[in-house]
C-alpha cells in the first residue's frame, strides 16, 4: 500500500470536493485517494493557516510538501501580491493543487512542481511554509528544514507546523542549529508554529 508522500499512489482514484471556512471565508479544493488528509482539512494545516494568513506573507513563496494544495493555494488567493509555488513529490496531489489552482484562475500566480524535496527547486524564495510529512521519518523533514535555508533570501523565513507529541521540541532545538533567529508563533491544540529566520 502506497503512501501519500511516494511519487505514485497506487490507490483508486475517487476525486471529490472538500470544504472548509476560516475568517469568514470559505474555500474548496479537489481531493482524491492517496493523498494527505484527503476527508477534510487536517488540524494543523487549520491552524497553520490561522497563523500564516494575518502575516500577509508576499513574494516568492515556496509550499514544499504541498499536497493538494490547501496552504498555498489559500495563501496565494489572500495574497495578491505574493507569487506562489507548490511543490510535492505525490504526482496525483500536484494534480489536484493544479486542478484548484485552474477553477481558482489562479494558475498566472502559482506554479506547481513535481519534486523529491528540493531536487527541481531553485529559489531563492522570501517564505518558505512546511507541513511536514512526520510518517515520512527524520531524514526527510529534517531535510526539508535544512534545504530550505539554501532557497531562502537573507532574511527569509522558514515556517513550519509540528505537533508536540511528533517532535515539535527536537525539530525546533534542531532548527536553532541551522538558522540564526528562531521562535514559536504560536501553540495551540498541541501544534506548535515555528518560524525560522535566515
Amino acid at each position: 500500500m502506497g503512501h501519500y508522500f511516494d511519487e505514485n499512489p497506487e490507490t483508486i482514484s475517487n476525486i471529490r470536493e472538500i470544504s472548509f471556512t476560516l475568517f469568514d471565508k470559505t474555500y474548496t479544493y479537489y481531493t482524491d485517494n492517496g493523498v494527505f488528509s484527503k476527508s477534510r482539512i487536517d488540524e494543523g494545516s487549520y491552524i497553520f493557516l490561522k497563523v500564516l494568513l494575518p502575516l500577509c506573507l508576499t513574494g516568492r513563496i515556496l509550499d514544499l510538501g504541498c499536497g493538494y494544495g490547501p496552504i498555498g493555494l489559500t495563501i496565494a488567493l489572500n495574497s495578491k501580491e505574493a507569487r506562489v509555488d507548490l511543490a510535492d513529490i505525490n504526482s496525483r496531489a500536484l494534480a489536484l493543487a493544479s486542478k484548484s489552482g485552474e477553477r481558482l484562475n489562479l494558475n498566472s500566480r502559482v506554479t506547481f512542481l513535481h519534486s523529491d524535496i528540493f531536487e527541481k527547486i531553485e529559489g531563492p524564495y522570501d517564505s518558505i511554509v512546511v507541513n511536514p510529512p512526520i510518517r515520512a521519518g527524520k531524514i526527510v523533514t529534517y531535510s526539508m528544514y535544512e534545504g530550505s535555508k539554501q532557497h531562502l533570501v537573507d532574511g527569509g523565513s522558514l515556517y513550519i507546523v509540528i505537533r508536540k507529541k511528533q517532535g515539535a521540541e527536537s525539530a525546533f532545538k534542531y532548527l536553532e542549529t541551522v538558522f540564526e533567529n528562531v521562535s514559536v508563533l504560536h501553540k495551540e491544540k498541541g501544534y506548535w508554529i515555528i518560524k525560522a529566520t535566515k
